[in-house]
This record gives C-alpha cells, structure tokens and sequence, in this order.
C-alpha cells in the first residue's frame, strides 16, 4: 500500500516580511540641514594693532563681559595754566622720546563713550565746559570686569560712594614715572599731593563691592596719578638681549653706548582710554610702534627742574574733586559729590 506524499503548505516568512514592509515603511533618511553663513555666525572681536598704536587687550574678549574702571575726571580747559604746563611738559618729553603719545591732552574726551552725567541746574555748565577742554582720569581701581547683570549694582555702589562724600581740594605735587603691572607701557604722570587721604578714602570705600565681584582692589600702598603720556617698553626678551650686547661692547672701543635699563618704578598705572590694552608683541611691532627699554634716565629729573615750581603752583596745580565718575564698556555715569 502506498503511502500518501502530499507536501504541507505553510506560509512563507517571506510574505510576512513583504506585509510589514508595506504596512510598516522604513524611515526617510534625514537630510543634512545646510551650514550656517559665516554672517549669521556670532564675530569676536579681532584686536587690530595698528589702530591703536601697537596696542592689544591683555584679557581676551568674553562675550557679555564688560570692562569697568572708577575714576575722579578732571577738566582741563584749553588755554588754561594748567593745559598749557602739560603740553609744554608732553612737547619736552616727545622731544626725547619720539614715540611718545598723549592721553588725554590733544583731543577731547572720546566721542565713542555714551556719557549719562547726572546733571542738572547750574552744574550742568559742566558738560559745556567738556566741550571746550580736555579730560584726565585719576584712577579709584584697577580695570574690573563685570558680567551684564553685574553692570547696575556696580553703578549704584559707586554712586553711593559719591553721595557720602564732599567736595574737596586737590593739588598736583610732582611729575613721575610709572609702568603698568605687565611693564609693556611706561607712562609719563602727575602725583596727586594734597588730598590724597580723601581720594584713598573713596577707593577704600569700593573695595568691599570688589571683593563681591571677586575682582582685585586697588594697591596697597597707592600712588594716585592722571597720566599724560606713554610709551611702549620693549618685551623683556628684547631688553635682555640689549643688556647683553652694551655689556659686550663696554668691553671694545665704542663711540658711545645707551644707559642700561633700570628697574622701574612701582607698577600702578594703565590708559583710561583703553585700560584692558597692552602693547602687541615682538614681532611687527618695532617697525611700525617703537618701543623703548625705559625713559631716559634724566628725563623726569629734568622735567620736575623745569616745570616742578609752576606744577605746585596754587594757580595751576590746584583742582577740586567734585565728581566721581565710572566707565562700563562705553557707558559713563557720572556723580556729583555731596556739598557742591
């Protein structure tokens, strides 16, 4: 007897495959979005040398940070004693050193600035006079940089400051020489004599608000100063190897050498105009921004014998402290001191 050989039939996974296929389609496969323009792109700014003679910012650019300094401004009428000293004082010093530039002295004050003076009455005369004179800077701290939400409690602390303090008189005492704490710049400045204790005094005043923001005080032992002029210092590589080289030529006949450089002053100044700037390095810069190993070694001695007795004149040297002033970013806020 045969047995049947009929095949069973089952269903091929194949078509159940085919069936999910259909019901269940593969995914499109995404596209690649296009990159973004590089206009669209956020720019950091690019610290360009030689639109500031051969200077760089020494802390890098941070988005939403901005750089602060507090200040005592003083207005130099043009044609006044006192302008008149320090151009004659900046014509002398250019004369030894050429690449000196003023601060302060030549121009008015930076039209880049957005000046909010609180003002009013009679004081607002004040604001015609800026229009007509020049402006130096005694500086109250170091440069401070603040975040965005920082920027309006830092006003209001240094305009409590103003408002607990009274006018009162100041005087120039000497000229000096000072470098700022990287010594990339020397400076040409005048000391403040009288009322220095009161100007200490609005300082210390704002060191607590500094230490919040965690931000360096002002110095310990502070020489305040209005800088005139500046000069860039040569790198320390560059000074080193000229010492190198007069100490080599000391020791065959030469028909004359250079002083050697010597230590300079304590570190306690910057440029107000542009206080987060220091000079660009080495290379490029001496051929188109010299720099200098220092100031002649007589040049502040001859510059206190010749105009030292006009500087300390009472007609001259003598000024009130009747504001206080404070810079972020290209914002400045000014304030009457109480008494005026």
């Amino acid at each position: 007897m045969k047995r049947s050989t009929g095949l069973v039939t089952y269903d091929s996974s194949g078509n159940e495959d085919s069936d999910d296929g259909a019901r269940h389609p593969p995914p499109p496969k995404k596209r690649k979005l296009p990159s973004l323009s590089p206009a669209l792109l956020p720019q950091a700014p690019v610290d360009n040398p030689a639109l500031h003679q051969g200077r760089v910012r020494t802390t890098p650019h941070v988005e939403g940070q901005f750089a602060a300094y507090v200040y005592v401004p003083l207005i130099v009428e043009c044609g006044s004693l006192l302008h008149k000293l320090l151009l004659d004082v900046y014509a002398f010093a250019k004369a030894e050193v050429p690449s000196m530039q003023p601060i302060g002295l030549l121009q008015k004050p930076s039209g880049e600035a957005r000046d909010n003076t609180e003002l009013a009455g009679p004081a607002s005369k004040k604001v015609d006079e800026r229009r007509h004179s020049c402006e130096l800077h005694i500086s109250l701290t170091r440069p401070t940089f603040l975040r965005a939400h920082q920027r309006d409690d830092f006003r209001r602390a240094v305009q409590a400051v103003a408002k607990s303090r009274p006018c009162f008189t100041a005087s120039f005492a000497t000229f000096a020489e000072l470098t700022n704490d990287e010594r990339t710049r020397t400076f040409l400045s005048l000391e403040v004599g009288a009322g220095h204790a009161e100007i200490k005094a609005m300082s210390d005043a704002l060191a607590p608000t500094l230490r919040a923001l965690r931000q360096k005080e002002f110095y310990e032992d502070p020489r305040f100063h209005a800088s005139i002029a500046w000069a860039l210092l040569e790198p320390p590589a560059v000074s080193s190897a000229r010492d190198m080289s007069q100490e080599t030529a000391s020791t065959t006949p030469a028909s004359s050498t250079e002083h050697s450089p010597k230590p300079g002053p304590q570190t306690s100044s910057f440029d107000p105009a542009d206080p987060c700037a220091v000079p660009a390095d080495a290379q490029g810069t001496s051929a188109h921004f010299p720099a200098i190993s220092h100031l002649p070694q007589t040049l502040v001695a001859d510059i206190r014998r010749q105009f030292g007795s006009t500087l300390v004149s009472q007609l001259v040297g003598m000024f009130a402290v009747d504001e206080l002033a404070v810079q972020i970013g290209k914002d400045v806020s000014r304030w009457r001191l109480v008494g005026r």
